[in-house]
Order: structure tokens, then sequence, then C-alpha cells
């Protein structure tokens, strides 16, 4: 495949995605204020929870190794990235 084979294919998917969720918002119509309310507490708890779970295994195998904050920090700054691309894929799939 040549760089303008993939770039037309790729221009393709995107116009074929926007015209499925325009066909799909016209059948559907606009969200709720309480459904887009209810969306935006998912996204906080998709990021929230893998960052406190980092945090938690992180102060634990810090205390039980006694490494002082080097598990924590990772741990945490790699809850928060797997958060965020969780979320990000989620918005990406409505």
């Amino acid at each position: 495949m040549t760089p303008d084979t993939k770039e037309s294919d790729s221009l393709d998917q995107a116009v074929r995605t926007r015209r499925e969720r325009r066909d799909r918002w016209q059948q559907e119509g606009e969200r709720s204020i309480a459904q887009n309310l209810a969306m935006i507490g998912a996204l906080g708890w998709t990021i929230v929870v893998p960052t406190l779970a980092g945090l938690f295994a992180g102060r634990w195998l810090d205390r039980t190794f006694s490494a002082g904050l080097f598990w924590t920090l990772g741990l945490l700054t790699a809850g928060l990235a797997i958060g965020c691309a969780m979320a990000w894929r989620r918005m990406h799939g409505e």
C-alpha cells in the first residue's frame, strides 16, 4: 500500500464514521441534560478509580519494602494514564 492509499482509506473511514454518527443523531435526537451529566460522572469515575487503585497499591508496596515514595508515584502516574486512556476510548466510542 502506498501512503496515498493509506490516507485515502483513513479519509474514507473518517467520512463513514461521521455519516454514521450524523444518521444516528438524526434518528435518536440530542441527548438530555441528565444523560450528559451521567456521562460526565461516569467519565470522572473512569479516571478516578484506576488513579486511586494505583495510589493505594503504591502506598502498600512502599510500606512493605520501605521504598519511600518510589512505588506510590509510579503507580499513581500509571493509574492516571490508564484512567485517561479508558476515558478517551469511551468518549470516542460514543
